[in-house]
């Protein structure tokens, strides 16, 4: 049984500069998910960053709240053709998590608590593009949307934010995550519509 499908249909609404093509404005928060979402407390939730000489840097809840948060407001694009503009958003930056992580990296697989994988190239998650982030719209995240928390990497199609993120593992090569193998865009582009291996 193929793993995509291409007939995901929407209505691109407007001539809005910040929709790219292919996509159309919705103002909803559609849920998509693999698989029944996981239900992770806070007191067991814990945070992983492992290089690629297998050193771990992790941090419980607690540690994870009490680092610097940053509120971003983004555009969001899932790649089955929504768009979301204004996202309001609450969490820690990759820059933060990084910073002092011995690596020479060029990739990174994001795990999550649920079993799901997805591949990213590390420079995509520095320079203010990436956070791990546990609020939205002022409010915890809720696990139907990746709570307690869940990769933001906004410039991506949205399934490179990863939910329910528990570990970032730092690869010197490309490793294909759940719906790469399954022929989904190994980057994932939107305004270059990067939906499908070779688009």
């Amino acid at each position: 049984m193929a793993l995509i499908s291409k007939g995901f249909l929407g209505k691109r609404r407007g001539d809005d500069t910040r929709i790219p093509p292919g996509q159309y404005l919705t103002h909803d928060f559609p849920v998509l998910a693999v698989g029944p979402t996981p239900v992770v407390k806070t007191d067991k939730w814990s945070f992983t960053i492992t290089s690629e000489h297998g050193v771990d840097t992790s941090w419980t809840w607690e540690e994870f709240r009490a680092l610097p948060h940053e509120a971003p407001t983004v555009d969001i694009h899932c790649v089955t053709k929504w768009s979301k503009l204004d996202t309001s958003w609450g969490g820690v930056s990759l820059d933060l998590l990084l910073d002092g992580v011995d690596t020479s990296a060029n990739y990174v697989l994001a795990h999550s608590y649920d079993g799901y994988t997805t591949n990213l190239p590390l420079a995509d998650l520095r320079g203010g593009k990436a956070w791990v982030a546990e609020t939205f719209d002022g409010q915890p995240l809720v696990p139907e949307h990746g709570g307690p928390a869940r990769l933001l990497v906004p410039h991506l199609y949205l399934w490179k934010s990863a939910k329910w993120v528990t570990r970032l593992e730092l690869t010197a090569d490309n490793e294909q995550g759940f719906w790469e193998r399954g022929g989904y865009h190994d980057y994932g582009d939107p305004w270059l519509e990067q939906r499908y291996q070779g688009d």
